[in-house]
């Protein structure tokens, strides 16, 4: 089994998918707890490493077609102010907490183009089916319960020739990023997420033949996927 994987260089290559079990992620209270904790502090602490990545997802948003986009665990708010103006964004997120910090966010920066903001488990959404052209999705992945229904929750919600976004840290098997992750993983832990987390905790194998992948900065350690639905 294998998956596209885009080089810094921008070439594309066959890598192998690795076969790793993720730890068992929080459950949804232990993540509302987790991210309450954290609310006040996480764009200092997170903000700067997580930068790069959610640039890169939000970036690659503007350019796909369609104007329907859902940002899901839109914690903060440290990307809407990426999105193109056209682009018309509604978030969820398990945590008021960073939810009022991301409503604060929109009225301070006049972002009239995001729809709204509600708290809701991503893995159980009230919205119709195919109600968005585009979901992303920024360092969830590993933090939820369930991560396969994660994805597909995202996949009913977004409509047929549409495209899903994920930015994530999966694990690496050796090399200076396993040294990196092991480095990362105490505050890692703290938040939720998982050194040990693997594409195919979240990919079913059909996804992994069809995914376009490429790393981010920094060192890699993050990579934007996009699955088209």
């Amino acid at each position: 089994m294998s998956h596209t994987v885009e080089s810094p260089q921008g070439r594309r290559t066959e890598a192998p998918a690795r076969d790793f079990a993720p730890r068992a992620a929080l459950d949804a209270e232990d993540v509302r707890a987790a991210y309450r904790r954290w609310a006040g502090v996480y764009d200092s602490v997170f903000g700067g490493i997580s930068a790069a990545g959610r640039r890169a997802a939000v970036d690659l948003a503007n350019r796909l077609p369609g104007s329907r986009v859902l940002e899901v665990g839109v914690g903060t708010g440290l990307a809407l102010p990426r999105y193109a103006r056209s682009k018309r964004i509604t978030g969820i997120d398990l945590s008021a907490e960073m939810l009022a910090r991301a409503r604060q966010r929109v009225r301070s920066e006049g972002l009239d183009n995001v729809e709204g903001l509600r708290e809701m488990d991503a893995e159980a959404t009230d919205f119709p089916d195919a109600s968005f052209d585009i979901a992303v999705a920024m360092f969830v992945a590993s933090v939820v319960p369930n991560p396969k229904q994660l994805l597909a929750e995202m996949r009913r919600v977004v409509r047929p020739g549409g495209n899903i976004l994920f930015v994530n840290h999966f694990a690496a098997e050796r090399g200076p990023r396993w040294w990196v992750e092991r480095a990362m993983a105490p505050a890692s832990r703290a938040l939720g997420w998982h050194p040990d987390f693997a594409m195919n905790g979240l990919f079913e194998p059909e996804d992994m033949a069809r995914i376009e992948a490429r790393p981010v900065w920094p060192f890699g350690i993050f990579t934007l996927v996009r699955l088209p639905t």
